[in-house]
Order: structure tokens, then sequence, then C-alpha cells
């Protein structure tokens, strides 16, 4: 088993399919395959790709172990091999095919105890000014490289920023 989206989605509707057919997917389970997901779309972003790839693995194996045995509970020995191959196809596919860049959702560097917001710098809110509103509410901010800001401090700081961009007029 693989650590690519295709193959996490082939799981997924495995599991789905066994729902259907009233088999009980217990909840660490449902949880492996949310984890997994989270932790494919990290192995495609910058950083530390190894651990992202083999925590990848742990979960995907869980989940994959647990779903094929309920599967040849109540399946033909046909139909299990059929979502076996399935598998084995959205993994090699995926090999083949450069997976898409992930959407970097992730936000690194900021502390536990403040919050953030990320904000797309636009026509009414250049950059500089989105830098001078963040410094004036005493907030931390940090250019990505996608081109948009994090924005990071105290919870009331970030509602404080948020409230004035909200009620400032676009100027034009």
């Amino acid at each position: 088993m693989g650590h690519t989206i295709a193959s996490w989605k082939t799981l997924e509707d495995l599991m789905i399919f066994l729902k259907q057919k009233n088999i009980d997917i217990p909840p660490n389970i449902v949880g492996d395959l949310r984890t997994a997901k989270s932790m494919i779309q990290l192995s495609y972003m910058e950083g530390n790709r190894e651990d992202a790839i083999k925590k990848t693995e742990e979960y995907t194996a869980n989940v994959e172990a647990f779903l094929i045995s309920e599967a040849q509970k109540i399946l033909a020995p046909e139909a299990v091999d059929d979502w076996l191959r399935r598998l084995e196809s959205a993994d090699f596919q995926e090999c083949i095919e450069k997976p898409a860049v992930a959407e970097n959702k992730f936000v690194v560097g900021v502390p536990r105890d403040q919050k953030w917001v990320r904000v797309e710098p636009t026509s009414t809110f250049p950059p500089a000014r989105l830098e001078k509103l963040a410094a004036e509410k005493n907030l931390t901010v940090n250019k990505q490289v996608d081109g948009k800001f994090v924005i990071y401090g105290k919870k009331e700081d970030i509602s404080a920023f948020i409230k004035q961009m909200t009620a400032e007029k676009p100027t034009a």
C-alpha cells in the first residue's frame, strides 16, 4: 500500500462500500484514514517528507488490513481480489503521474498559544498596508511562498485586525 491520494481514495471507497453492507467500522480506523490523508498532504509539501511518508504508510497499512479483512468475511474471493487490484492500480498510477502539489493548508512557525489568519494581498490591501495594519495591532507577519501572509498574535489582536480590515471601505 502506498501513500498516494489515489490509494487513499480507494480505501475510502472500500470503507463506504463496507458501511453500506452494514459492516461496523471502528472510530480508530476512520481516524487513521483521516490522519493518512493529512500525512499525504504533508508529504507533498516542503520539509521532512520521509517522516510524513513513513507515518502515512503506518496509517494506511492499518486501515487496509482492517478493511480487507472485513471484506473477506462478506465478499467472494474474486471481489476481494478486485479491491486489491484497485488499490495496487491506484498506487501504480500515481507513481507514473506526478502528484499535484497540495495547497499548503498547514501553517508552520506559529506558536501554539497564538492565533493566526492567512491573508492574500489585494488592491485594497497591498502587502505594505497589510504589514502596517498588523504592526499597529501588535501582530507578527510571515510572507509565504505563494504570496499570501500568515498574520499571528493574541486572539484579541487578530480579532481587532480582522474587524478593521472589514470595516474599511475599498479605496478607488
